[in-house]
């Protein structure tokens, strides 16, 4: 093998892994924060948004005890996104806690928003239920896997 070829190798490995990282910034969808509310949207929420909203950067919310979030940080009719942990808590009903896969069942683009009580998908405008993580809008056709979720007093973890 000569150094041409050895030098046009290298540049086409180059080339191809700065698309692949291209590729891949393009369907991160965002940040890494999250946004959330009870109210209602048409479409997924900036990552910085009104009063009223809250902001996750994936940390863990309420430090005590190891839970993922206090039961105050979930809004009722709405949710919080925990990218770090790929988790989505949401809060349907008063005192009712879910947990589903932060993960779009179209193309495994993270979901970036809780908002008007659907899950949402910055990727490709996928929603989901807050209640039961099924498909209320699409392309995705198959709905959140529902994760277990454990509330104690006012911490909520992972079962």
């Amino acid at each position: 093998m000569t150094d041409t070829e050895t030098t046009r190798r290298a540049m086409m490995l180059g080339a191809s892994g700065a698309g692949l990282a291209v590729v891949l910034t393009a369907c991160s969808g965002g940040d890494s924060s999250a946004t959330v509310d009870g109210g209602s949207s048409s479409g997924p929420a900036p990552a910085s948004s009104a009063a009223g909203d809250a902001t996750a950067g994936g940390d863990s919310a309420g430090g005590s005890g190891g839970g993922l979030a206090k039961t105050s940080d979930i809004p009722k009719g709405g949710g919080k996104v925990f990218k770090d942990q790929g988790v989505v808590i949401t809060q349907p009903s008063d005192g009712e806690f879910k947990a589903f896969s932060a993960i779009c069942t179209h193309q495994g683009c993270p979901v970036n928003a809780v908002s008007g009580g659907t899950i949402n998908c910055p990727c490709h405008g996928s929603k989901f239920s807050i209640s039961d993580g099924s498909v209320t809008a699409g392309p995705a056709k198959k709905p959140l896997e529902e994760k277990q979720v454990k509330v104690d007093g006012d911490s909520i973890s992972l079962a």
